[in-house]
């Protein structure tokens, strides 16, 4: 499977929010949302039902709250593609995404540096998509940290078809590198954010995802 550039979108206002989705409006038909409680991750961002996005967009939303079971229904009735909890909340996220399956939503889990896939198991083996969290909660940018590709590998020994994503410090120096590491969403935010030409960021993240390695 090829792997997809996915903008991300993380707005801590309504209109910021509309800002970022007129910048990449004609750029993906994937999109990444952000949305945060201001606990799990330091920073407030727009509130679910602020969310929207362009008829026949895909939208995966990533959400960063400390109590997944009180955004569930929210989030179910945006009609999103996608819902990604954190593994590291407090709570039994298995219910939670047995819900979000039966409403024909995909269930993701995102795991962030300190979380080892064999610690969460079962929430593997119940996702549709697995996503490999090398940021700061909340903030656009960090480091993509490679050593995390690692995980990789153990998430597709437990789950060998599943789909992966990673969040965090996206560039044009190590697009192909995580792509080539086996990841299948690569959400970027600052990298295109941040351009002053973003189709053309985006473009490039395209072409550098899809180059064929040297040997």
């Amino acid at each position: 499977m090829a792997a997809t550039i996915a903008p991300t979108v993380l707005a801590e206002t309504t209109d910021q929010y509309k800002t970022m989705m007129e910048k990449i409006h004609q750029l993906a038909d994937r999109v990444h949302i952000d949305i945060s409680d201001g606990e799990f991750a330091p920073t407030f961002t727009i509130g679910a039902s602020e969310a929207w996005w362009p008829q026949g967009w895909h939208a995966d939303i990533h959400a960063m709250v400390a109590r997944p079971s009180e955004y569930v229904e929210q989030l179910i009735a945006l009609k999103a593609d996608l819902i990604i909890f954190h593994a590291e909340v407090s709570e039994d996220l298995l219910p939670i995404m047995q819900r979000i399956k039966t409403a024909g939503v995909k269930a993701g889990i995102a795991l962030q540096r300190p979380t080892v896939p064999s610690a969460v198991t079962p929430l593997i083996e119940q996702a549709d998509h697995v996503m490999i969290f090398s940021g700061d909660l909340g903030h656009y940018g960090g480091t993509a940290s490679l050593m995390q590709l690692e995980k990789v590998r153990l998430i597709r020994a437990i789950k060998p078809d599943i789909e992966i994503g990673w969040d965090g410090g996206v560039t044009l120096d190590n697009a192909f590198n995580l792509a080539q590491g086996g990841i299948d969403v690569l959400n970027v935010g600052g990298t295109i954010a941040k351009s002053t030409d973003p189709a053309a960021t985006y473009k490039a993240l395209v072409s550098e995802i899809n180059k064929h390695g040297v040997i």
